[in-house]
């Protein structure tokens, strides 16, 4: 009978560890799940605190031409190659607007992924949108006057008639 109810007792004891593991993996799962709501609840009110960014790439995408280019194509043609913003693409457009909008202060990686309308807490979308900034500055759309700020480069200036590059 004694070695029944030690039998029993280590059974109990065995299922109560078994048990206590298996509470700890739920809250850490569900200390996971609370953080990942946690970060696309803060990406939504960033993203619903730019209302003026989500109606510039609705208005700059009603301009876009509707011809499909025929042959390879750059999807960021060189400044002085191109006649205007319209060659870009829509979220090429929408960053555009958005630095046009940032004015002196410059636009931020993090502003441009909410821009682009990508989750602003993810590394990797803001990432994402820091290499689309820094191939607009390559190719002359943008400056990078201050680390992670970019604007809009500052207009050429006619030096006036008379002087060096000036008029006749």
């Amino acid at each position: 009978m004694r070695a029944i109810r030690e039998t029993r007792q280590k059974a109990a004891a065995a299922q109560v560890k078994h048990l206590e593991a298996e509470l700890e993996r739920v809250r850490a799962a569900l200390a996971d799940a609370g953080e990942v709501h946690r970060r696309r609840v803060i990406g939504s009110e960033q993203y619903l605190e730019a209302p003026a960014e989500a109606d510039a790439p609705a208005v700059v995408a009603s301009e876009v031409s509707q011809k499909r280019p025929v042959g390879p194509r750059r999807a960021v043609p060189h400044r002085q190659d191109a006649p205007g913003v319209e060659v870009l693409s829509v979220d090429y457009q929408a960053l555009m607007a958005a630095a046009v909008e940032a004015g002196a202060d410059g636009l931020g990686a993090r502003r441009a992924a909410v821009v682009l309308g990508w989750d602003s807490a993810s590394a990797s979308r803001v990432e994402g949108a820091r290499a689309r900034l820094k191939r607009l500055v390559e190719r002359g759309w943008l400056v990078e006057a201050k680390p992670g700020r970019f604007m809009l480069p500052a207009p050429e200036q006619d030096p006036g008639p008379g002087r060096p590059g000036g008029g006749s």
